[in-house]
């Protein structure tokens, strides 16, 4: 059932839905960025974008009545109440009518249509009645469920948001006006703050750094080294660099403009400053949705099992309906009867509380998850929540405190060395690329004595921003006019690569062999104790080989300074968390990019054995057929690029894995796409949030295993309700076979099946909000419909036995075996069907013994009680002659009492048998 959940798998989408949509347009997308520049939007958003790229910065903020300095929040206010905020229209909500039909067609409400519509032409007015009401009851609760899910959906979206860095001018300075020279962050009265993403308006001048996502349509200000992942618009895999020039060949493309960024794109490496030029609807983005708004975006793996499960029910029905409809007509000579007699179990045959039980069930774990710290962007990755069986996690935060403090920091050779803390703490301090634990820890840890004179005798110059393929850092600082101190941080053997000497007190020494043995061995030592070790060094350079800006080519020719040493201390529930986690049949893998030393130090701390490591170079070597066999005889991978994390994820998936992977930085972003559900934390940049479909509102794995449990709780009620019915239906229509075979009259009217199976919908209604027991929840669980269709084979026909039994007695006993008494025979069927549907319902939730060892929330227990006092009542009350049936003789019901315990003494033992077989799932 293609659209079943879509409006309100629609409504958590939205925090997401640049990553979706963006998948769905990969076909428009996929021709060259040229042809999509003029043919992909209005030529009015067209012209204006490259009326910008073409204008010199200055005279584009004058257009958009800003300045460098950005717009007053009074002025930005103005703009927002006047142009809206920056979404897209695809994310507003449904209007109630089109939400009300988008509840109402699903095939199951369709055929129930055709079915009433027949019934009311052959003038069956009770028949359309009954099944108006099953259609109007499964409709109508569906759109009161999904409206008040939609409504938990965005107070759960509030709660992550992804912002932006905005400049503002500070309080207590007036912003200068638009044309003001230069756009340096550091301008005298400009302040940061950040901003949601939707309350940005045109004029708004944003400041960038690796990880950011680009939230509008953007005119560069400045740049410095800035790389660009365009591949969601344009399908590049290669990153692109921008540039703040202006433009000068008018017959580019707009996306091949090198001083133009686009919603929905994100930052690489590198920093910039941009003013925004278009928001919302007006953006590229928003242009493309209007034009696909209306294309399908596929079916994700929940659906496909949903598609599965429901074809299979219905393939089912054509197949039985025919038949009761040839044996009916052939015993009985009545054809019509026989034809509606068939019709009726095709409907008794129909799951339409499917849509709505789904939609319940999902809703109330989304919504339960959330105070459990664990936010669901995206409703079906419950069903992979609960199915996943390996988890793929970064060390640091994760296994870790997350606390990161800097221990030491020494020259090369172990010492102590304050020099080394002032370098890092330069560096540290003036780089305004992306901030991680380890700049933090730096300028805390050397805040006090180092702050105060850094700000009076260091000026920042220019600065070359971290990237993961370098994985360092520059920045150039001067002292006065003099000469210029270039500082390089990061990874030590990225850093001795651009090293050709070290430095030991007043000395310098080359870097010999002798003197590369001592370095590593020292950095081994701290490595070995926990330590992670980031390389410190510098170059000087003087008047004659000073620059007014610097790039990579200048990281050469350094002088090692020594290290600084971070401590990130095992978090005390990492290890419990684990256990639990393997208790739940999930696997933990570790892919860190940090080296051997540190990593194997830190799992044995939690209870990981580390074992045969492997590397990243390893596995740049091997080909995927090599990877997919060395991702199951391995758990901790070290020193990784994202490509590698990306490739793993995608070796344990080609395996037949459920893998989820959890990170929170840009490096991870591909990693957390390539998973079938992607985890990440409300603090991770805003790349690898919009990346996830699971966001942890707090890092622990802890969480993330009681996510796990509640996300196999739901999945597991949403199954309990398909076994159920497909079981119980299969029985009915198996007992009504053998009776149409032998009986002279219908064995029940069409009216009969159609109130028992509306009252039985009803009682399933409470399914969502029942207990599960902990057996089903300590392993994966998946889609299965092979395994439905023998269970439906083994448990249908065991009520089938007690149907053929109430037969034989309302035959034999008490004398119902003519057309004259068929009502007293269909009116003891129909209270031993649906009691025994009732009854079944607590026979299937669970492998244990009913009541006793396993009893169903207290929802579920009232209203199957509920519906079995209405059963009981409408032969035996006022309504009886309406709805053609009859009172029983109170001798009927010890003969019911003796039937329902052995159906449950039966089904109890196939049950053990059957589970010791196959399993209980």
């Amino acid at each position: 059932m293609k659209n079943v959940l879509k409006s309100f798998f629609e409504s958590f989408l939205r925090s997401r839905h640049m990553r979706h949509h963006f998948e769905r347009w990969q076909t428009l997308l996929s021709a060259k960025p040229s042809s999509l520049g003029s043919a992909a939007m209005p030529a009015e958003i067209a012209r204006a974008l490259a009326t910008a790229s073409h204008t010199d910065a200055g005279e584009v903020l004058v257009r958009l009545d800003s300045s460098s300095q950005g717009l007053t929040e009074t002025h930005a206010l103005a703009l927002r109440k006047r142009l809206g905020s920056n979404e897209v229209r695809h994310e507003q909500p449904l209007p109630w009518w089109n939400h009300l039909w988008q509840c109402y067609r699903n095939p199951f409400n369709l055929l129930l249509t055709v079915l009433a519509l027949v019934s009311y032409v052959t003038e069956d007015t009770k028949a359309t009645v009954v099944i108006g009401s099953m259609v109007l009851l499964s409709t109508v609760l569906r759109f009161l469920q999904e409206s008040r899910s939609n409504k938990a959906a965005d107070r759960l979206k509030a709660m992550v948001s992804n912002t932006s860095t905005v400049l503002r001018p500070a309080p207590d300075e007036k912003a200068g006006r638009a044309g003001d020279s230069g756009f340096d962050l550091a301008h005298a009265g400009t302040q940061r703050i950040e901003v949601p993403m939707r309350d940005l308006v045109p004029g708004d001048v944003i400041a960038l750094s690796a990880g950011d996502m680009i939230p509008a349509d953007a005119r560069l200000l400045s740049a410095k080294d800035l790389f660009i992942s365009q591949s969601a618009l344009t399908g590049e895999s290669m990153p692109v660099e921008k540039f703040a020039a202006t433009a000068a060949d008018h017959r580019a493309g707009v996306l091949e403009r090198d001083n133009l960024l686009f919603m929905g794109t994100n930052v690489i490496s590198g920093t910039a400053t941009a003013v925004i030029v278009h928001t919302g609807e007006r953006t590229f983005f928003g242009a493309l949705a209007q034009r696909v708004s209306a294309t399908d975006r596929g079916t994700t793996a929940f659906q496909a099992g949903i598609n599965r499960v429901s074809w299979l029910l219905i393939r089912f029905m054509l197949v039985m309906a025919p038949l009761v409809l040839v044996i009916n007509g052939v015993t009985k000579g009545d054809w019509w009867e026989a034809a509606l007699f068939a019709l009726s179990i095709a409907v008794g045959l129909t799951p339409e509380m499917l849509p709505m039980i789904v939609t319940a069930t999902l809703a109330k774990g989304a919504v339960v998850m959330s105070r459990r710290k664990v936010i669901v962007k995206r409703l079906e990755a419950i069903h992979n929540f609960g199915a996943m069986d390996v988890l793929c996690t970064d060390k640091t935060g994760t296994l870790t405190q997350d606390r990161i403090v800097l221990e030491r920091h020494t020259n090369a050779w172990g010492e102590g060395s304050d020099h080394v803390l002032q370098q890092a703490y330069l560096n540290s301090f003036h780089q305004t690329g992306l901030k991680n634990l380890l700049d933090k820890a730096v300028l805390s840890h050397g805040e006090v004595q180092l702050d105060a004179q850094l700000q009076t005798r260091w000026r920042k110059v220019d600065e070359v921003p971290f990237d993961f393929s370098r994985r360092r850092m520059s920045v150039v600082v001067a002292h006065g006019d003099d000469e210029h101190l270039l500082i390089c941080k990061g990874a030590l053997e990225e850093i001795l690569s651009v090293c050709t000497s070290v430095e030991r007190g007043a000395e310098v020494l080359a870097l010999d062999a002798d003197v590369m043995a001592g370095i590593h061995r020292v950095a081994s030592q701290l490595n070995a104790q926990g330590l992670r070790v980031v390389a410190v060094a510098s170059r000087t350079l003087h008047a004659d080989a000073r620059k007014p800006a610097y790039s990579v080519a200048d990281e050469a020719g350094l002088t090692l300074l020594g290290y600084v040493a971070f401590l990130d201390p095992p978090k005390e529930s990492t290890a419990p968390a684990l256990l639990a986690l393997a208790a739940h049949g999930v696997a933990v893998k570790v892919l860190t990019g940090d080296n051997e030393l540190v990593t194997r130090k830190v799992c044995g701390d939690v209870g990981i054995d580390a074992g045969r490591m492997v590397l990243g170079h390893e596995v740049e070597r091997m080909n995927q057929a090599e990877l997919r066999q060395v991702v199951e005889m391995r758990q901790v991978f070290a020193k990784l690029t994202p490509a590698h994390k990306e490739r793993i994820v995608q070796a344990l998936h080609a395996n037949g894995h459920v893998v989820g992977f959890m990170g929170d930085g840009i490096n991870d972003a591909p990693a957390l796409r390539a998973a079938d559900i992607g985890i990440s934390v409300d603090g991770a940049v805003d790349v690898a949030k919009e990346s996830a479909d699971i966001i942890l509102l707090e890092k622990s794995l802890m969480v993330l295993e009681q996510g796990v449990v509640e996300g196999r709780r739901t999945f597991a009620n949403m199954l309990k309700y398909i076994k159920i019915t497909a079981s119980s239906n299969f029985g009915n229509v198996f007992s009504v076979l053998v009776a149409s075979a032998f009986l002279p009259f219908l064995p029940m009217l069409p009216l009969h099946l159609l109130v028992q199976n509306l009252l039985y919908d009803v009682s399933q209604i409470a399914i969502p909000f029942d207990n599960v027991d902990e057996e089903f929840l300590k392993t994966p669980q998946r889609w299965n419909p092979a395994d439905l269709g023998r269970f439906m084979v083994f448990f249908g026909p065991l009520s089938s036995v007690f149907d053929i039994l109430t037969y034989t007695v309302m035959w034999f006993v008490f004398a119902a075996n003519s057309v004259e008494h068929q009502t007293l025979f269909q009116s003891g069927w129909f209270i031993e069907g649906l009691l025994s549907q009732t009854l079944i319902v607590h026979l299937i939730r669970t492998r244990k013994i009913p009541f006793l060892q396993s009893r169903a929330a207290w929802p579920l227990l009232a209203m199957g009680a509920a519906i079995a006092a209405v059963g009981i009542w409408l032969p035996m009350g006022p309504l009886a002659h309406y709805f053609k049936l009859q009172a029983l003789p109170l001798a009927y019901f010890p003969w019911l009492v003796l039937m329902l315990v052995g159906y449950v003494t039966l089904t109890q033992t196939v049950k053990g048998w059957y589970a010791r077989r196959y399993g209980w799932q």
